[in-house]
């Protein structure tokens, strides 16, 4: 298992882990911190489009998007017109900056 700048993952270093394998905590921790890190690039612009059902949501993607400093668009009937409006309307934002 990889994680993070190249290096492997040592099951010491998270107290939840089991059989080697990091726990969900972890991985959470490990994506957030990736996400802040490419939220501070110069010029990286985040759009993060939830799909996910809103009463059963784990909030993963807000947190993704809010660690990135990017946008975040919840869709609750997700098809191919919404997901297109969505990623247009966050793209003429970013070029109207």
């Amino acid at each position: 298992m990889c994680v993070s700048m190249g290096e492997e993952f040592d099951p010491d270093a998270d107290e939840d882990a089991k059989d080697g394998k990091p726990s969900r905590k972890y991985l959470k921790e490990e994506v957030l911190a990736c996400a802040k890190q490419l939220g501070a690039l110069q010029g990286f612009n985040l759009l993060c489009i939830d799909t996910e059902n809103k009463f059963i949501s784990t909030g993963i993607a807000k947190e993704i998007a809010d660690a990135a400093q990017g946008k975040y668009h919840q869709i609750a009937k997700a098809d191919g017109n919404a997901i297109a409006s969505v990623t247009q309307n966050a793209l003429n934002s970013i070029k109207a900056q």
